[in-house]
């Protein structure tokens, strides 16, 4: 559980219980049909349980995403040794999921989320910023010389969540190629040390 969260202390099997009964339905019907009885009653929980926590059902969500309970794979960052191949791939991985039209609203509830509640903020933060796989990925290329030593990271992995955030957003398509040009735009193009 987050150091950051605040208000009543809750159960921990109420909250694991909470936080799968809304992965199963999201994945199930989507979060347009997601609610808050639906999920009380598939955790087995009044439904003013749940509303001592979460203030919505984005917020729930944003939570199951943070915990890594929806579309763990499609979110997780590979590592194969070549960043910049690791980084396009993990974009076309949460491009794709942004493609659908539930991915599309995960991502616009979380965002919704942390809009409207400073405790899904700051998860949200810690999640993608400095304590994230992201930034770990890129500060083991900094120390294996697949990037300058004085490269921006924390920076960097901002620019690239920020590129996400910004077309979750805008629903634009993605056209091909976009995550290698966003993987350029932000390390430059010669700023690996290997070919």
């Amino acid at each position: 559980m987050s150091a950051h969260r605040q208000g009543p202390v809750r159960s921990e099997a109420a909250r694991v219980a909470i936080l799968q009964a809304t992965a199963r339905l999201f994945a199930a019907r989507g979060y347009d049909h997601l609610t808050m009885e639906g999920i009380a009653g598939e955790a087995g929980v009044g439904k003013q349980t749940i509303y001592r926590w979460w203030p919505s059902k984005g917020a729930v969500v944003a939570d199951c995403l943070l915990d890594g309970l929806l579309f763990p794979e499609q979110f997780a960052l590979p590592n194969t040794g070549e960043l910049r191949e690791d980084l396009a791939t993990w974009l076309r991985n949460i491009f794709g999921v942004l493609e659908h039209p539930s991915g599309e609203m995960l991502m616009r509830s979380l965002i919704a989320a942390a809009a409207e509640n400073a405790d899904v903020g700051l998860r949200l933060y810690d999640s993608l910023g400095t304590g994230s796989t992201l930034n770990a990925r890129l500060h083991e290329a900094v120390s294996r010389a697949e990037l300058e030593g004085d490269t921006p990271v924390e920076q960097v992995g901002d620019a690239l969540v920020g590129a996400v955030v910004m077309r979750a957003l805008s629903r634009l398509p993605t056209p091909a190629g976009l995550p290698e040009q966003l993987v350029d735009a932000v390390l430059g193009r010669s700023a690996t040390l290997r070919p």
